[in-house]
């Protein structure tokens, strides 16, 4: 039975929705067969994806200091129906940061603390001036570790 793999990136940008398609096109690798991938942002994620899914990743801009109020929406809606049955669920942030992304990361690592969700690495994050080549490369490896690990049993 095939591993179920959400992404839920947030995408006003082009530069965002690279790096989302990077997480995908990580995730669904020629090497990797066993996982089904969903990508969705955070409005249209809800609930039911994230009781269905098997590891999740997690994107989101820094807005002034903070994740994005789509990702944040998206924890406010999802915690309480989650909270008790997505304990251990492994996950992966990345995050494009106009400055040095720490208060996003606190922010996210705050909530999925509370989720008792299990970071599978250091979050990704994409910092300063767009690097077309590094950022985009950086989430493939993330969507591909993340993919693998799920196949693999190890996640």
């Amino acid at each position: 039975m095939a591993k179920k793999l959400l992404i839920v990136g947030h995408v006003p940008s082009a530069n965002t929705q690279v790096l989302r398609g990077a997480v995908v096109r990580g995730a669904t690798g020629p090497d990797i067969a066993g996982v089904e991938v969903t990508a969705l942002t955070p409005f249209d994620a809800d609930p039911e994806h994230v009781l269905a899914c098997n590891g999740i990743i997690l994107g989101t801009t820094e807005n002034l200091g903070y994740m994005s109020g789509a990702l944040k929406d998206f924890f406010d809606r999802i915690y309480y129906p989650c909270l008790e049955h997505t304990q251990g669920l492994p996950y992966a942030l990345y995050i494009r940061a106009g400055h040095d992304g720490t208060g996003t990361r606190r922010g996210v690592e705050s909530i999925v603390t509370g989720l008792r969700w299990r970071a599978i690495q250091d979050p990704v994050i994409c910092r300063g001036t767009w690097q077309g080549d590094a950022f985009p490369r950086q989430c493939e490896e993330l969507g591909a570790l993340m993919a693998a690990g799920l196949e693999a049993g190890v996640f």
